[in-house]
Order: C-alpha cells, then structure tokens, then sequence
C-alpha cells in the first residue's frame, strides 16, 4: 500500500558520483520485493534453480549491489522485524491482490498470452523465511551491513540516518520521510535503463529530503504525519474516505493541530474507522533500536557456496564479479591508508 504523498513533495535527480562515499540505509523487505517482481523471464517466470527453489532475490542482490558498491556507496539492508498488529489490514488487501493476480495469470496461460503471463506474475511474488535467511547470509559475506529491526525497517533505516550512521534511506516508499528521517532516495536499487514502448530510457536515482518536504508544503512534523494517516498509511489503508493529498494539506494548514484536525474530520466524514492518535505515534515515537552498525569483511567462499555450489548460479560469471569486489576492497583499503 504505502503512503500516497508522492504528488505533493518535489524531488532531485542525483548522480551516483554525488553519493560516493556515502552509506545508504536500504529498506531490505521493499528490494527485495523488487528483484522477486523484476528478475524473471519474458513470460514471468522467476529464476530458479534445478530443484525449483527462486533465486531472482538473489540474482538482484548480488548484481545491483556489487554496482552500487563500485559507485563507492557503503551500504547497510535493514530487515523488517514485527510487524504492528494494526497492519493486518494491509495484509490483507496484498494478499486479495495477489489472489487476483493469480486468477489473472492462470487466465493468461491458459491463452498462451505471454506478455500477460509475465505483466500478472510480477504481482504475486512472496518472501519467505529461507529467502531472508539467505539474503541475510549473501549480504553479509559480500561486506554488506545487516540490521535487524525490532519493527518497520523503513522506521529503523531512518533512525540510522538520523543518528549518523548513514546518509539517506534508500526504499521507493515515503514513510522514512513522515518518521522524520532526513532524506530519501528512490530508484536506487532499479535498474538503470528501463524498457518503454518508445525505447529505453534511464532511471536516475531521485532524492527527497525532509526540511525540503516541510518547507515546501508549509507544515510541521506533526502535520506531516496528519497529512500522511488522512491520506492512508500501511496502518490505516485508504486514509479517510473523499480526503486526497491536496485536500489533506489544505486540512492541515488550516487546523494545524493534530487534536483540531481530526475533530474537524469527524464532524465533517463522521466516524473514521481507526484510532488516529494510534497511528501518530507510531510515526512519531517508532519502535526501533539504537543499532551501532558493524560492516563484516567479504568472505568470497561464503559467496560461492551460496550462489555457485547451492544455487548453480554460473561460476564464471560470479568471479568475474569478484574480481569487481576484490577491486572495490583494495580501492576502499588504499584510501583508508591514506
């Protein structure tokens, strides 16, 4: 679901030359969504490996990030821990829209549609627990930095940036931004060129930053986080009935308190279906840890166990990305001594 306040915040292109350097906190659960989503074949079968077991999350993990490392871009995956029981309903409008997807691609089969094939079988990809737990193990020994939330991920990549610890948020959602996280960047985990019926064209990493986002819309925190639930969170789907984005920061703006707000969205829409001061503190008082991040050393054998000897991944292909690696490692180390 996610926040639905992209129309409202401005953004700016950035190059990858300008976050070298850099730590990025990445939302893990949101990439890796991505890679299950994009990774596969033309008739929307994921990559998987003799005995059937997907590899595509593994596939995007190690390819795009070995890139984004090269870009000299430290980066640290954090892993979502429990989930609020108040995201129940979420899960289950993902789980009505992917049983739709399904009806829709067995449909597509059953016409020898390949293009539909590959269009709804993007829409019902699943995490499980071996797939994080392998994640998890494939970060790590490539010298990724691993974190482990108490609850959102998101929450807590944004807590890592406001301690220090990193520079920006990397994930395609906004809700780093409403926990008062101080920048995001989107599209950075994407593939750099995507295909369009015109041609490809190429997809540039984009950078939201909190102070940019308030003054822009002239509002605070707290009315950040108003304009965010009246509007729909992953805690309340759908927000308010007939409230947009732009009537939400009109509310905003004229209310200004979160009491007044919503006193004046219930006179007006009635009952609201959910507890609204719930919902603002979890965005204003996140349950996340204070982490003190450690980046492990790249184990190369771990690498090939995992991909080649597990996953048959192709051996020639992963050393030549080991050799990107051990270059990555040599470069980091002579600036170090230097």
């Amino acid at each position: 679901m996610g926040l639905q306040i992209g129309d409202l915040v401005s953004r700016k292109e950035v190059t990858f030359s300008e976050l070298k350097g850099k730590t990025i906190a990445i939302d893990a659960f949101n990439v890796i969504y991505q890679f299950l989503s994009s990774v596969r074949q033309p008739d929307g079968t994921p990559l998987m490996d003799s005995s059937g077991q997907v590899t595509s999350h593994l596939s995007g993990l190690f390819y795009r990030n070995i890139a984004l490392l090269a870009e000299g871009i430290s980066l640290i995956y954090v892993f979502d821990g429990e989930y609020h029981v108040l995201k129940g309903k979420t899960h289950e409008l993902r789980q009505a829209a992917k049983d739709v997807a399904v009806e829709k691609y067995e449909e597509a089969v059953d016409e020898g549609d390949v293009d539909g094939m590959g269009k709804y079988a993007r829409g019902f990809s699943k995490v499980d627990d071996k797939m994080i737990s392998e994640s998890k193990e494939l970060l790590e020994a490539m010298g990724i930095a691993v974190v482990q939330a108490p609850g959102e991920g998101e929450m807590q990549a944004a807590e890592l940036v406001k301690s220090g610890q990193a520079y920006a948020v990397g994930s395609q959602d906004y809700d780093a931004l409403v926990v008062g996280g101080t920048r995001l960047i989107q599209n950075l985990t994407l593939s750099r060129k995507r295909k369009t019926v015109s041609g490809f064209i190429y997809i540039a990493p984009e950078m939201i930053e909190f102070e940019g986002v308030i003054n822009q819309l002239g509002i605070n925190w707290d009315q950040l986080i108003c304009l965010a639930i009246l509007v729909g969170t992953d805690f309340n789907p759908g927000g308010v009935k007939g409230i947009g984005p732009k009537k939400a920061l009109a509310l905003v703006k004229q209310f200004v308190y979160p009491v007044k707000i919503f006193e004046s969205v219930v006179e007006r829409h009635g009952d609201l279906g959910f507890n609204w001061m719930e919902i603002f503190e979890i965005f204003k008082k996140p349950n996340v840890s204070k982490h003190k991040v450690t980046f492990p050393k790249v184990n190369e054998e771990k690498i090939k166990e995992i991909l080649v000897t597990r996953h048959e991944f192709s051996a020639e292909r992963v050393e030549n990305q080991l050799v990107k690696l051990r270059e990555i490692k040599s470069r980091s180390a002579q600036k170090s001594l230097f």
